[in-house]
């Protein structure tokens, strides 16, 4: 099967439209087997965005386990949740180490959640000194920011910095509540960034809700957007196998049918959302 492929923003780098997130079976220790597994066979299926974060577990030491000479087929990209320069160049090195790799593709801001978080990593000693050297001693070729909570919050990352991309929960569920679709896209768009898909499935729960065994229209409704690549974390070859299948048929939704699947979501959406009004 062939994946298509989208233009991750004003990097010019073109990503399949499914990439493997750092989740699932990655965010554990001690599956190495599996993990190695999961990694191969997604490359071997055409995958070629990778993602990952310092905070995952072990999800970065198995990467840099099962990619050996593969590392130079993919896009790598990984996170880190320090707030101030010298923790988030530990991270880097850390990040490095694990991966196995001397640099990274991609280097996000992870999970930027408050006003004081914000203040932090933009003021003087902030993280983004560290993210902004790592590109310039080409340890990251890209930054990019991360935002699961607040859309207000992402977008003024993005205002504070000429961030490559940003990484943002889209979902027929998300609009109930503060709308990363209404309010973060149309300014990535604006700015030329990447726009990357995460909780597609809301954490595995889409596969529980009456009608919705398949899920294959959560895949298509969020790849209906005009965004670059869907991560999605597996817990195994079979989960994988079926993103793979659902990516290289996907065909996008028409307006009716996005609106369709939103009303039909919204009285499940504060079950399946994390985060309340």
């Amino acid at each position: 099967m062939t994946l298509p492929k989208r233009k991750l923003g004003k990097t010019g780098v073109d990503v399949t439209i499914l990439g493997l997130g750092g989740e699932g079976i990655l965010r554990t220790f001690g599956h190495e087997r599996e993990a190695s597994t999961l990694i191969n066979r997604a490359i071997d299926l055409g995958i070629n965005y990778f993602e990952s974060a310092r905070a995952y577990s072990g999800s970065e030491a198995y990467y840099g386990s099962a990619l050996r000479e593969r590392r130079k087929d993919i896009f790598l990209a990984s996170k880190s949740h320090a707030r101030d320069r010298k923790g988030a160049l530990a991270h880097l090195h850390e990040t490095l180490a694990n991966m196995k790799t001397d640099h990274l593709d991609l280097w996000q801001v992870h999970d930027v959640r408050e006003e004081a978080e914000v203040e932090e990593i933009f003021g003087s000693g902030g993280a983004i000194e560290a993210f902004s050297e790592a590109r310039e001693k080409g340890m990251a070729r890209f930054i990019g920011v991360t935002g699961h909570h607040n859309p207000l919050i992402t977008r003024k990352c993005m205002e504070l910095f000429d961030f490559d991309t940003v990484l943002i929960p889209i979902n027929p569920a998300e609009h109930v509540y503060s709308s990363f679709i209404k309010t973060v896209i149309p300014a990535a768009r604006e700015r030329k960034m990447g726009i990357v898909a995460m909780k597609t499935y809301f954490r595995g729960l889409a596969a529980q809700l009456p009608g919705f065994q398949d899920l294959e229209p959560f895949y298509r409704f969020t790849l209906s957007h005009p965004i670059s690549t869907a991560v999605i974390g597996c817990d195994s070859i079979e989960q994988l196998e079926e993103n793979v299948r659902f990516a290289a048929a996907f065909e996008a939704m028409t307006k009716d049918e996005m609106d369709g699947m939103q009303e039909m979501i919204t009285p499940y959406a504060r079950k399946l959302m994390y985060y309340k009004p």
